[in-house]
């Protein structure tokens, strides 16, 4: 287990504490080409949060015609009770989902917008404006229901259509979502084209307009940035990162390419550095190992990889 106790602290203001939003049943597992059963999705949702973990984004609620693989996000909340389903999010993208969450006993919904009008056209199929425009009546609905609402951006430092991305349409569209309501605005570098000076200028744009209390940060490793990333973002004050186990998920934008940055390197990391996140890296690494034996995979992350060359050697 990598050590709790840190060397000499790095200059910068770091957190003392971060928390982890885990994305890999929903954000990972999407977009894995090998076939997985309801039940094997159920079992990684239950596995992560023995982990630890207090927020584990489970699935969505899109049209199975687009993601066909979420079709059963609705049978897997009901294998949760309140307790657990209070550490559960799922993705929904308009009002029809919404209530296919709410009908679910979901406690926590995600709205995905961007910060790229290319993208936001081929992904959404509308402009930047016309969904924060859908989103409005989502969230406002959503709170009234007493569910939490949190935002995602993604292209926040590139898009795989216009390239670079304007900082401040970034934060615009920020200030939008926690205006909305949303307690928490996800910045995601959803093509992984990101370094860390780039995410540092980033981060302190949107704080001009959004509390960095209120940010967390989604990195991608398509070219071998995200840890690095993660550890700039710290020295911001950011204190919210998200991950995937196992490192799940790909980008579409670039066949062959990582995906989300893996969550247990992400703790090695924090665990070097002294900062507290609640999770038990044992557990957590088993859970890797559960979900790429299920997926007949290999491990992509650095952490996981190493062990299992230990454990081979």
């Amino acid at each position: 287990m990598a050590s709790s106790s840190a060397a000499a602290r790095p200059a910068g203001v770091y957190p003392t504490k971060v928390r982890i939003v885990e994305v890999g049943p929903r954000d990972g597992l999407q977009n894995e080409s090998a076939e997985f059963s309801t039940q094997t999705r159920i079992e990684l949702v239950r596995r992560l949060l023995d982990c630890g973990l207090k927020a584990v984004e489970a699935g969505s609620f899109v049209s199975p015609r687009w993601v066909p693989k979420m079709a059963d996000t609705g049978i897997l909340l009901e294998h949760f009770d309140r307790s657990d389903r209070d550490h559960l999010a799922v993705l929904v993208p308009n009002l029809r989902g919404l209530e296919a969450a709410i009908e679910s006993g979901a406690t926590e919904i995600a709205v995905f917008g961007a910060a790229s009008e290319t993208f936001s056209a081929k992904n959404i199929n509308c402009s930047i404006a016309e969904s924060l425009e859908r989103f409005r009546p989502v969230c406002s609905r959503a709170l009234a229901e007493g569910l939490r609402v949190r935002g995602y951006v993604s292209c926040v430092l590139g898009c795989p259509y216009e390239g670079d991305v304007d900082p401040d349409r970034v934060a615009d569209v920020s200030e939008q979502l926690i205006k909305m309501g949303c307690y928490e605005v996800s910045l995601g570098d959803t093509i992984g084209t990101g370094t860390p000076l780039k995410a540092v200028a980033l981060i302190r744009r949107v704080t001009e307009v959004v509390p960095v209390t209120q940010l967390a940060v989604h990195f991608h490793d398509t070219y071998g940035q995200a840890l690095v990333n993660i550890f700039a973002a710290l020295g911001e004050g950011i204190s919210v990162i998200d991950s995937s186990v196992a490192g799940l998920g790909g980008c579409p934008y670039a066949p062959g390419a990582a995906g989300n940055v893996a969550t247990e390197d992400v703790i090695y990391m924090l665990d070097g550095m002294g900062i507290q996140h609640g999770i038990d890296f044992d557990r957590l690494l088993d859970t890797a190992g559960f979900i790429l034996n299920a997926l007949d995979k290999q491990p992509v992350s650095r952490v996981s990889t190493a062990r299992l060359a230990k454990a081979k050697s």
